[in-house]
């Protein structure tokens, strides 16, 4: 007797619904009344809903259980569909290919936001908020260049990299720029953990100084 395995019968086109469902769909193709395949079709859709219950009540359930069934019919089945029937084509489409940035980062331990900010105020000369924006921009820059060198960059080289970012256009006062300082500091967090071990340590130490000095009393008592 010739066995009937899996590998022998046609690919599923949904694997999720099963060889039965499919099979299911394969029927209908036989039936050569519209009317009665169409009613056989809806049938179908409801059988293909119980296996998902919990999605009954989203959006658009029943327009995917629509086209999951033309889908499993190879786009075949002829039925009175509630829903326009979808086409090889429409679920073939290729995306079209996005296009890779051609931008060129100058100093890429900024970041390219860094540099396209210092574009965009460069632009606005004479304005007030322009120079408050670009010491915004500064003071990221000094904190960038310390998680890269780990050491406190020149002020004098932030604004030189400022005008190279800028192309040369920037018309803004840059001298407040040498005043800032960066709020990064080395050994900052050793020194709170250090200081944290410290305090843990002189609480341990004056609980035991008052338990012996509890004991000490106890003892004079007697």
């Amino acid at each position: 007797m010739r066995k009937n395995y899996n590998y022998t019968r046609r690919k599923l086109f949904l694997p999720e619904y099963g060889r039965h469902i499919h099979e299911m769909v394969d029927s209908l193709l036989q039936i050569e009344d519209r009317a009665e395949r169409t009613r056989q079709a809806k049938a179908v859709i409801a059988v293909m809903g119980n296996l998902n219950p919990t999605l009954r009540d989203t959006e658009d359930f029943k327009h995917k259980l629509w086209d999951h069934l033309f889908i499993m019919s190879d786009f075949q089945l002829d039925v009175d569909s509630p829903y326009a029937q979808p086409s090889r084509q429409d679920l073939t489409i290729v995306p079209q290919k996005l296009p890779y940035p051609q931008t060129r980062v100058i100093f890429k331990h900024y970041g390219k936001y860094a540099q396209r900010f210092v574009k965009a105020i460069a632009t606005e000369t004479g304005s007030k908020r322009a120079e408050e924006e670009m010491m915004n921009v500064a003071r990221f820059m000094r904190s960038k260049s310390y998680e890269f060198n780990n050491e406190h960059p020149n002020n004098d080289s932030i604004i030189r990299d400022i005008h190279i970012m800028a192309g040369g256009k920037a018309d803004i006062d840059l001298t407040a720029v040498s005043t800032i300082r960066s709020e990064y500091r080395p050994g900052g967090a050793q020194r709170q953990q250090k200081r944290g071990k410290m305090q843990r340590n002189n609480g341990r130490n004056n609980k035991m100084q008052k338990g012996q000095r509890g004991v000490q009393r106890h003892a004079s008592h007697k």
